[in-house]
Formats: structure tokens, C-alpha cells, sequence
């Protein structure tokens, strides 16, 4: 299995010190041509007011392409202002170049019981159809491992997802992360659009107390099973982005964050033709 079987991505949370135009030439160094951009970093291209055609510009600058904006929060409590903001941030999607739009489901302990996390999903789906099929952008909905998480299981989003008749238009994201809290058991490849990698090293945490400053970039420390979980993905038959995902605040202060990306690209990839042999 060479490197260019794998289609590696780097979201920006990977290198979140770098401005929009630094990170995107971060990544062409790299030769990993397809980025995740966000709304959710200071300086980011969204949260600082960054026209949309000038990201589009930007990103063919550097001959890179969008793959997706993260994220549409709380995406599974639907309300007149999600939908605005759906609007708004699919319209920033189709301008911008981006083909798609992470829907990151609600973590604040609301709408977790059984009897509504299907219903509340469905109803926001529903309301998503039309805003994502007018503007060609797919939705990527990403469960939470969280247990205050309201959208925990994939195969409950896949339910949502097929109650709507929205698979032309919405893709799982795998986050190794949250796959991991989860313990939820199916992969559903099929369905995935996205896959985000990160890590675990630190042996002391208990995995119920992970959380985002824990995930480091995937290492021979890793806990989390990253190779195990890539590989049977692709044995499902996944063959999309795999985009590093990290949040710890240690990746903020790399002396050389090109360095370390490549050096967990290089990892991943012997560990997985270490599966195939």
C-alpha cells in the first residue's frame, strides 16, 4: 500500500496558529491537497470576515482543494436560527468552493433520552434537505462520542438519514475519536464521507474522561485504534479523506508542525501495509 492510496486531509485545527492563507500553503507543502477550513478558530477566513471568492481564490493559489467547512454545531436541535445558519454557511460553502458541510450534533446534555435523539435528528435532516440539494453542498453529519452527546450512535444517524430519504445528500463523518467513546461497534463505510484521525497517548486517562485536549496526532502511542479502525473502513470499501483532526493545545506551539504531520502521515501509512501483509 503506497501513500498515494491513501487521500489524506488536514483540517485546520492541525496547524490552528497558521492564518487561512498560511495554512492552505501549509498543506500544499505537505502535497496533501485537500483541506478542511472552519468557523470556529480566531483569524479563521469565516470568523474574521474573509469574502468566500477570495477563499476560492486563495485555494487555487495554492492548488488546493476545500473539502469540506466544519461545522454547522448543535446541528440535531432545529430552530428558525439553525436554519439561518445553515443557510448562510452552505451558501459560504458554494461560494467558497467547499463540497461539503460538517453537522456536528449537540453536546450539551440536552435531547439525550432514546425516545427523541432519532425524532430531533429527522426533524433537522428534514430541514436541511432543501438549503444543502439548492446549493449542491452534502451534508456530513458527525456523532459525538460524549455521553452528553444527543447523537452518540452512527446507526441511529444512519435511521434519521434514511427517514428523510437523504442519501443524496448526507454522508456519515468517523471520527476515530468519537468512534472510540462511542464503543459503537458498526463502521457503516458505506455511508462515511469523511473520516477524521486523532490520537490518544496519554496512559492515564480513563476513556470516559477523554476529551478534545487529549487528541494529539496519531503515533505509536496511539489508544484509540486509529490503524485498526482506518483498516476496516477500507475493508468496507471507504476510499475518502482521511483528515487529521487534532485539537491538543501542545500542537499550537510545534517548532515544526510540517514535521510532525508528516512524521504521523508516515505512521499511518507503515501501519496499515503492516495490516495488509
Amino acid at each position: 500500500m503506497s501513500a498515494l492510496l491513501l487521500d489524506f486531509a488536514i483540517n485546520h485545527m492541525s496547524a490552528p496558529q497558521l492564518m487561512l492563507a498560511d495554512f492552505l500553503s501549509f498543506a500544499r507543502g505537505l502535497q496533501v491537497p485537500r483541506v478542511e477550513i472552519r468557523n470556529d478558530i480566531a483569524g479563521n477566513a469565516i470568523l474574521d470576515g474573509t469574502a468566500a471568492p477570495e477563499v476560492r481564490r486563495l485555494a487555487a493559489e495554492n492548488d488546493v482543494a476545500i473539502i469540506s467547512i466544519n461545522a454547522l454545531q448543535q446541528f440535531n436541535h432545529w430552530s428558525a436560527t439553525r436554519a439561518n445558519e445553515a443557510e448562510a454557511l452552505a451558501a459560504y460553502c458554494a461560494e467558497s468552493g467547499a463540497k461539503a458541510l460538517v453537522l456536528v450534533a449537540d453536546n450539551t446534555g440536552q435531547g439525550i433520552d432514546s425516545d427523541v435523539r432519532v425524532e430531533n435528528a429527522v426533524e433537522s435532516l428534514h430541514g436541511l434537505l432543501p438549503i444543502l440539494r439548492r446549493f449542491g453542498i452534502v451534508g456530513l453529519v458527525e456523532c459525538l462520542g460524549f455521553e452528553t452527546c444527543s447523537l452518540r450512535s452512527k446507526k441511529e444517524a444512519v435511521a434519521a438519514i434514511d427517514r428523510v430519504n437523504g442519501r443524496d445528500v448526507f454522508r456519515l463523518t468517523h471520527d476515530t475519536f468519537h468512534h472510540h467513546l462511542a464503543g459503537e461497534p458498526e463502521l457503516f463505510p458505506e455511508l462515511t464521507g469523511l473520516v477524521h484521525i486523532s490520537g490518544v497517548d496519554d496512559p492515564a486517562v480513563a476513556v470516559g474522561d477523554m476529551r478534545d485536549g487529549h487528541r494529539v496526532l496519531v503515533g505509536p502511542g496511539d489508544r484509540l485504534d486509529n490503524i485498526g479502525q482506518i483498516a476496516a473502513l477500507r475493508r468496507g470499501g471507504y476510499r475518502g479523506p482521511l483528515s487529521f483532526e487534532p485539537f491538543a493545545e501542545e500542537l499550537r506551539h510545534l517548532a515544526d508542525p510540517a514535521a510532525a504531520v508528516r512524521k504521523s502521515m508516515n505512521f499511518v501509512i507503515d501501519g496499515l501495509k503492516a495490516r495488509a501483509a
